[in-house]
């Protein structure tokens, strides 16, 4: 095979053309070569190579350099970069089998499994705040029911008034009242039946223990005892009645179907909360006929409201709102008016309990 002429390197006296070359060319590139021999052969070489490595190094790590690596990472040309990784499908598609590899089923078993996890989770399920939320959340889940049920006994309300006053040809009412009507009254002072008896039951029983271990008779109860019991059973309904109105202004039934006393403060003051238990018997003795005015009354009053001078309304009921959301929120940095808080407008979510207007006697 034939060397291409074009190929071989001229003769060190003689140029490209093949032309010899002038005597001081040639005398410095005798020089040149002559100079990297002993450069080579001296290490002068390698020490060139070191100290042009260390100066480059000291060049990155100075401050220099670092403020233009800021610089750079400020600006768009990284976020653009970023953004179009994001968007690239090569990433996504990495993405995903990275996701749906075996590894990160490994991982995630033995972070689950590890010791430092049941630590943490224990450490969450004992936490005050959890706790709390637990029991609130239980709370208003019956307060929903009951709410619920509220609504179906108010309209029960209003049908059953429509019945008797048609029935007895009265008139019917011309506007909607927030005051609450027989049904869901009657309702809800069954539903604090329920509970004085139960409560009057288990005292019962821990006071029918106690007497035939000392007496040693279990054969039945007296006379005197089935007096003593009855006596104490209404005593047990008075304390129960006259201590929720004068405390809350509405017992635990009243609370679950959503109606309370419309009074000023927190609760009926304790005399006129006699009144009304002094009412209500009365109401009850001529055969119920002091509940008629809850249904032919245009404010729904019976003598126990009248002689206490507070009516009964239906309780406005609004959700609680989740605990984040009356927390203040601060805008982001970098915008106008950074790290300024200002109101989530959540206040206005808390749940009031509005009772009507207070009536006089």
């Amino acid at each position: 095979m034939v060397d291409d002429p074009t190929d071989r390197e001229p003769p060190s006296g003689e140029g490209p053309a093949g032309r010899p070359l002038p005597l001081s060319v040639r005398l410095l590139g005798a020089g040149v070569r002559s100079a990297r021999t002993v450069t080579k052969a001296a290490g002068i070489d390698r020490a060139v190579e070191v100290a042009a490595e260390e100066a480059m190094v000291a060049a990155v790590q100075s401050e220099a350099v670092e403020r233009a690596l800021v610089r750079v990472l400020k600006g768009p040309v990284v976020e653009e970069a970023v953004q179009g990784a994001m968007e690239s499908e090569a990433v996504k598609r990495a993405l995903i089998d990275a996701l749906d590899s075996e590894l990160v089923d490994e991982v995630w078993q033995r972070l689950l499994a590890s010791e430092e996890t049941q630590k943490l989770i224990e450490r969450i399920a004992e936490a005050p705040e959890i706790r709390a939320a637990i029991s609130a959340q239980s709370v208003g889940f019956i307060e929903d029911i009951g709410h619920t049920i509220g609504e179906t006994t108010r309209r029960l309300d209003g049908a059953l008034e429509r019945i008797v006053r048609r029935i007895f040809f009265r008139p019917r009412r011309s506007e909607p009242t927030e005051r609450a009507g027989a049904v869901t009254r009657v309702l809800a002072f069954a539903l604090d039946g329920l509970i004085v008896n139960l409560v009057f039951s288990g005292i019962a029983a821990i006071a029918a223990l106690v007497g035939s271990f000392f007496s040693g008779n279990a054969d039945g109860v007296s006379d005197i005892a089935l007096v003593l019991g009855t006596g104490a059973w209404l005593s047990l309904w008075a304390l129960y009645l006259v201590t929720f109105w004068s405390l809350a202004a509405q017992t635990p039934g009243m609370r679950f179907f959503g109606i309370r006393l419309g009074v000023e403060g927190r609760g009926l003051p304790p005399r006129r909360s006699l009144k009304r238990l002094v009412g209500l018997w009365l109401a009850a003795i001529p055969f119920g006929l002091g509940f008629i005015g809850i249904v032919f009354d245009e404010r729904r009053r019976g003598w126990q409201d009248r002689l206490a001078g507070a009516d009964v309304f239906y309780e406005e009921h609004k959700p609680a709102p989740a605990p984040w959301s009356t927390l203040d929120s601060v805008e982001p940095a970098g915008s106008e008016g950074a790290q300024t808080t200002k109101a989530s407008g959540s206040r206005g979510l808390r749940p009031q309990h509005v009772a009507g207007p207070p009536i006089g006697g």
